[in-house]
């Protein structure tokens, strides 16, 4: 699954490039898909999927299962540090809040929704080693679908690269390539099977 560039992803009209400006964007990943038919958008993507856009590897498990525990022995994710740092949905806008389709705030998983419009949502994560903000975005293509992952990472003090450079192989090689391979199978178990 490739990575493209910044000014690739800038180029697609996209909330988030406003949304988050100042924000360092750390990467972007984007994965091709086949089309089912034309208008598929990414909340119909979402709802198909029960909400749940990849499915991890055992692997990919195991590995969130290690870091979870290394943050439990060390206190990264200790809700007193979150609460301490202001979360991004405080950039939304009376638009953006009536415009998204989930409430700003909500769980989901291990992330909290900022917003969710038709193609494009934005989760976040708070803790002592990171403020991270996770986009999905899909785009209609001459051929298909380009379905974006691109991660957003602000410092939160000097532990933050060093994290970042000690997850960075592990993100590009094993995690990312696993789930955007787990996101085709739904699409095509859910969207692509199904016809239109």
């Amino acid at each position: 699954m490739p990575q493209v560039s910044a000014s690739e992803f800038e180029q697609v009209p996209l909330r988030v490039h406003t949304f988050l400006e100042g924000v360092p964007l750390h990467d972007v990943w984007v994965i091709d898909l086949p089309r089912p038919r034309t208008g598929v958008t990414l909340e119909e993507f979402l709802r198909a999927s029960n909400n749940r856009l990849f499915r991890p590897s055992l692997t990919v498990r195991v590995l969130l299962g290690i870091r979870f525990l290394v943050g439990r022995l060390f206190g990264w994710d200790r809700d007193s540090a979150a609460s301490k740092r202001e979360s991004f949905d405080a950039r939304l806008t009376p638009a953006d809040r009536t415009g998204s389709l989930v409430p700003p705030g909500t769980q989901d998983g291990f992330f909290r929704v900022v917003y969710r419009f038709e193609n494009e949502q934005l989760l976040e994560v708070i803790n002592q080693t990171v403020h991270a903000a996770a986009l999905s975005a899909l785009a209609e293509t001459a051929t298909g679908y380009r379905f974006y992952f691109a991660v957003y990472v602000h410092s939160v003090g000097r532990l933050t690269p060093i994290y970042m450079a000690v997850i960075d192989p592990f993100r590009k090689w094993i995690v990312y390539p696993s789930l955007l391979r787990s996101l085709r199978t739904r699409w095509n178990q859910t969207l692509t099977c199904a016809g239109p």
